[in-house]
């Protein structure tokens, strides 16, 4: 399962020359697969350069300078990564916006940043720019990708401006950023407060390409699914790499519904995901091994163990007894090669980071022939710090620190601290809070963790989520949360009880397990009725039992509540990558959680 190192090459030393140096290298390979009216389309590198070029020159033509900020408002699609690389081409500064942040929150990001120009979506995008416009004294022109976008002008328009212009001057321009000035300004997710903007440079950039190239994390011929929104760090370095080595990137169709059903289409090699995709395909599995006998559950289990010990056995290079195989060849049938299936029967492997994921889910897919490898990097760190690898991997860690990178453990609160090439310079605008997170050149990172003898990190939570009850224990919430979650009828669990006498959660319930479940017991269809039920309180019990068998008596959660409705991004209580705002939850749901204590 390991791959050979490849001979190293010269990576381009800014992001803005990064293009061109992929079509001279890759020219007629493959780097873009999108859907434009439900069909596949696919573009070249030599013709994402010509894109890309057009863009920066329409932008030089608008009175862009180098180091201006230009925002990009969308959600992931190819034009997105165009915008970004022909703003970088013109020596701008990329200012991403998450698609799903509200009007004021994009006036932060827009007002904070100076941007001078926002790319936007469509018609949705572009009326959120539109209402807090009169606020926005730096920005000068908004485009729109769709044609009902109604800006000042379509990307299109913007990409005609710079039909013949003058190539050279790009090159001027991009021989004038220095590795050390700003190459993107990413706004975090807010979970504390207003978002601050995180300054990553062109050096933290390219240091992506140089330790992917480093760990041969991805090689030619590969091809990428992305769906992570490009607002975020860690689906921006896919972008990065991908364009560095020359693999084809699939950008998803745009609705989240279909993602299972686009990876099948598809067939990637390598998935970066968030923890909740492998949680539904999780659940999918484990709803078909319940629907069984005792005796199929008993096979079902079985070929999960088999299938982690045969694939360990040869990763270490060890001989696999005959009848072992052959067991492990009848479950190849059965159930390994349905679950690849489910990811295209293509992957080779896929990484998993921006939240916990269940050690039992991991097996689960590597079992089947599915590495899921977990990783951990914050924004600062450009999404990288530590990654578990083909060849060097061990369940429940997050991996050990890539190449060039170094992670220690702070004596007094075992807080992580890290440093790097990839390591922020400072927050835009915002030196106390640069001060206070960069200490001695190490970050900060604010969460809690160990690092063993072979140097894997293992996560044990956030210093800011840790509760410390009334009795004085303290409480990792993510634990708890997590095994809940594995439930197939929970989607969300959020665990109460600082400075209180015993852990309380608040539940919400999977519409799409629940629902088919209810019709089975004669309930009602609405998520928000049967949330007040008896039959699904006790559903809700039985698994919160089952999970409070694993911990002990002081961290169980005691009593629980289950919400109307999920929890949404939209309504201000997840963060674009689907982590909990703790504090907007508690106090949104204070009542409710006092309730749960008595009154």
């Amino acid at each position: 399962m390991s791959k050979t190192t490849p001979t190293p090459r010269a990576i381009a030393e800014t992001v803005g020359a990064l293009p061109s140096s992929a079509a001279g290298r890759f020219g007629d390979r493959l780097a873009a697969r999108h859907k434009v009216d439900g069909e596949w389309r696919e573009m070249t590198y030599a013709e994402t350069l010509g894109a890309i070029e057009e863009i920066a020159l329409g932008l030089t033509a608008l009175g862009i300078e180098p180091g201006d900020r230009v925002a990009v408002l969308s959600d992931t699609r190819v034009e997105w990564t165009l915008s970004s690389y022909g703003i970088s081409a013109c020596g701008g500064v990329v200012v991403p916006v998450y698609p799903t942040n509200s009007p004021r929150e994009c006036e932060w990001v827009l007002g904070n940043s100076g941007a001078r120009a926002v790319i936007c979506e469509g018609a949705a995008q572009v009326a959120k720019v539109s209402a807090v416009r009169g606020e926005l004294d730096a920005l000068e022109y908004v485009a729109s990708i769709e044609a009902d976008g109604s800006g000042d002008l379509l990307l299109d328009e913007l990409r005609g401006r710079g039909l013949g212009g003058d190539r050279a001057e790009l090159a001027r321009r991009q021989r004038t950023v220095a590795r050390e000035d700003p190459y993107t300004i990413i706004y975090t997710s807010g979970t504390t407060g207003p978002p601050k903007g995180v300054v990553l440079t062109h050096r933290n950039a390219m240091s992506v390409c140089e330790i992917v190239e480093e760990l041969a994390f991805i090689a030619e011929g590969e091809t990428t699914y992305l769906f992570l929104p490009l607002a975020h760090a860690f689906a921006l370095t896919a972008m990065l790499a991908s364009f560095d080595q020359g693999t084809a990137i699939v950008y998803y169709g745009g609705d989240s519904k279909h993602i299972l059903a686009e990876l099948i289409e598809t067939r990637p090699t390598y998935l970066p995901s968030v923890p909740r995709i492998f949680e539904k395909l999780y659940t999918a599995a484990m709803k078909m091994r319940d629907a069984g006998s005792d005796e199929d559950r008993a096979r079902f289990d079985g070929a999960v163990k088999l299938g982690v010990e045969v694939r360990m056995r040869e990763h270490r290079g060890e001989e696999v007894p005959a009848e072992m195989r052959a067991a492990f060849d009848g479950a190849e049938e059965r159930l390994y090669a349905r679950v690849r299936g489910l990811f295209g029967g293509n992957i080779n492997q896929a990484v998993t980071g921006a939240a916990p994921i269940s050690r039992d889910i991991l097996e689960f897919f590597y079992a089947c022939g599915v590495p899921v490898l977990e990783g951990w990097g914050m924004t600062e760190t450009t999404a990288l710090g530590t990654v578990n690898t083909l060849d060097r991997f061990k369940f429940g860690t997050v991996g050990r620190a890539l190449p060039g990178v170094e992670v220690k453990i702070a004596e007094e609160d075992s807080e992580i601290l890290l440093r790097g090439p990839n390591l922020f310079p400072e927050y835009w605008g915002n030196l106390e809070a640069t001060a206070e997170t960069l200490v001695d050149g190490w970050l900060r990172t604010g969460d809690v963790g160990s690092i063993d003898d072979e140097g894997f990190l293992s996560i044990t939570g956030r210093k800011k989520d840790i509760i410390i009850t009334a009795g004085g224990k303290n409480l990792t919430p993510s634990n708890l949360e997590n095994d809940l979650q594995q439930s197939r009828f929970i989607s969300q669990a959020m665990m109460h009880g600082d400075r209180r006498p015993y852990p309380v959660a608040l539940i919400t319930l999977d519409e799409e397990e629940i629902v088919p479940w209810a019709s089975e017991h004669g309930l009602p269809s609405e998520v928000s009725e049967l949330a007040a039920t008896d039959e699904v309180r006790q559903l809700i019990q039985d698994e919160l039992d089952r999970v409070n068998g694993n911990y002990a008596s002081v961290e169980q959660i005691k009593k629980f509540a289950i919400l109307k409705r999920e929890l949404s991004i939209e309504d201000g209580e997840l963060t674009p990558t689907l982590k909990v705002k703790r504090a907007v939850i508690n106090e949104k749901y204070a009542a409710l959680l006092d309730s749960l204590y008595g009154g």
